[in-house]
């Protein structure tokens, strides 16, 4: 893999950026340098938002009801907090 292909999966990706932003706090890199890595780290967060809204796109679609409204469940095996209210998406 070359510094211009992204990781092919999304937490290789985080762990590039990590990397990459190390890097650019160390203040060891020339101006040059830090220029590349900055340049780097914005191809690789324009990939990971991407792979986070085409997630996005098929999390709706398999949640929509048939009207297209959000069927809001909880995850399996999450404890249920005691909460009667109508339940809310964490976002």
């Amino acid at each position: 893999m070359s510094d211009t292909t992204p990781p092919q999966d999304f937490a290789a990706t985080v762990a590039q950026l990590e990397t990459i932003v190390e890097r650019l706090e160390s203040g060891e890199l020339s101006l040059e340098d830090a220029l590349t890595a900055f340049e780097q780290g914005v191809r690789l967060t324009r990939d990971a938002q991407q792979r986070l809204d085409s997630a996005e796109l098929k999390v709706r679609a398999l949640s929509e009801d048939p009207d297209g409204k959000l069927a809001v469940a909880p995850f399996a095996g999450a404890p249920d907090a005691g909460n009667d209210s109508e339940e809310t998406p964490p976002w």
